[in-house]
C-alpha cells in the first residue's frame, strides 16, 4: 500500500503553517492549551511513523513501526488493523490510513512535550451487529457509525483530559471530533474519524 510521501493530512497543514509564522521552540512548551497541529512543519510529517497504542478491552498492546519513506509497511499496517478490530464482534476490517495518520500525529506531537504514552484505544471498527448492540443499550452511538467502515475510533490519552485531546484532534481539520466528558478516574474520550469536519459533545 503506498501513500504520498507525505501522507494524507500533510499538505493542508504545512501550506497553513507556512502562511503563519512558526513559533520559537521555548513556545513549544506546556501549557497544554497551545497544542496545535497547524504549527507542525514538513519535517515532521516526512519521518517513519511508529504508533504505539493499547486495547483496554483485551489487554492488547503494540508499538509498530508502520510507515517509512512514503510507504505503508504492511504488516505492521494488518496487525494494526487487528488491534483496531471489533474485540466482541471478533471481527477485522481495513482502517483508513488517513485514521491511523491522525491517530499517529497526535500521539507524535505530543511526544514534544515528554508525553510518551501509548494511545488508548477504547473502540476502532465495529461490526453493524455490534453497533446496534450499543443503540439497543442506550450507549452513545450513530446509526451510520463511521466506526462500522474502519473511519473512527473512541480514544484516550493518560495525561490528557478530553478538552486538550480533542482540541490537538480538531486542529488536524480531517474529519470528526466527539467530547465524550466522563467521571472517575480515567476520565471521558474522544471520538476521532475521517468524515465531514464537525464537533459535538455526548
Amino acid at each position: 500500500m503506498r501513500l504520498s510521501a507525505l501522507g494524507a493530512l500533510a499538505p493542508t497543514l504545512i501550506g497553513q503553517a507556512q502562511a503563519a509564522p512558526q513559533a520559537a521552540p521555548a513556545d513549544l512548551t506546556p501549557p497544554p492549551d497551545l497544542f496545535d497541529a497547524q504549527l507542525l512543519d514538513l519535517d515532521f510529517w516526512v519521518k517513519p511513523r511508529t504508533l504505539s497504542v493499547t486495547r483496554p478491552q483485551s489487554g492488547e498492546r503494540a508499538k509498530l513501526l508502520y510507515w517509512k519513506d512514503g510507504e505503508v509497511i504492511d504488516s505492521a499496517y494488518q496487525e494494526l488493523c487487528h488491534l483496531l478490530r471489533d474485540v466482541n464482534g471478533r471481527e477485522t476490517a481495513p482502517i483508513d490510513p488517513k485514521l491511523l495518520e491522525m491517530l499517529w500525529g497526535t500521539q507524535a506531537f505530543i511526544a514534544r512535550y515528554g508525553m510518551h504514552q501509548p494511545l488508548e484505544i477504547l473502540s476502532g471498527y465495529r461490526t453493524p451487529a455490534s453497533n446496534a448492540r450499543l443503540l439497543e443499550q442506550g450507549i452513545p452511538a450513530a446509526r451510520k457509525s463511521l466506526h462500522m467502515v474502519g473511519k473512527a475510533a473512541d480514544i484516550r490519552v493518560a495525561s490528557l483530559n478530553e478538552e486538550v485531546l480533542g482540541g490537538l484532534i480538531r486542529s488536524f481539520r480531517q474529519g470528526g471530533v466527539g467530547y465524550y466528558y466522563r467521571s472517575g478516574p480515567k476520565g471521558g474520550w474522544i471520538h476521532a474519524d475521517t468524515g465531514l469536519n464537525r464537533t459535538w459533545k455526548g
